[in-house]
């Protein structure tokens, strides 16, 4: 069975750092492209950034641009999501999610694996 499991969210006091993980099980890590999406109190989900190894492309959403870094770590079949300089604003429940698409995709369908979330509170 193919999992998604992300961790490293927590509380955090505005402009500090967080780094979140996300280790995909059950399956072959290197086919998949991989992005963040993150979903706040009564608003929709909200991509965030989206990378695929397989092109070398990536995609940052406009909000996150400059602050946030996905990389990856091939071994440990873990994408990282590196989250600098932190606002009130980010404050979400992040997901990772997997597609088989070439991408990079900002859309939420076109991705069929999700991680269960993972909760970050940034006070001010």
């Amino acid at each position: 069975q193919v999992q998604l499991i992300e961790s490293g969210g927590g509380l955090v006091q505005a402009g500090g750092s967080l780094r979140l993980s996300c280790t995909v099980a059950g399956t072959t890590f290197s086919r998949y492209l991989m992005g963040w999406f993150r979903q706040a109190p009564g608003k929709e989900r909200e991509f965030v950034v989206a990378s695929s190894w397989l092109n070398g492309r990536t995609y940052y959403a406009d909000s996150v641009q400059g602050r946030f870094t996905i990389s990856r770590d091939n071994a440990k079949n873990t994408v990282f999501l590196q989250m600098n300089t932190l606002q009130p604003e980010d404050t979400a429940v992040y997901y990772c999610a997997a597609s088989y698409k070439l991408g990079p995709t900002a859309v939420a369908s076109d991705y069929t694996l999700w991680g269960q979330g993972t909760q970050v509170t940034v006070s001010s």
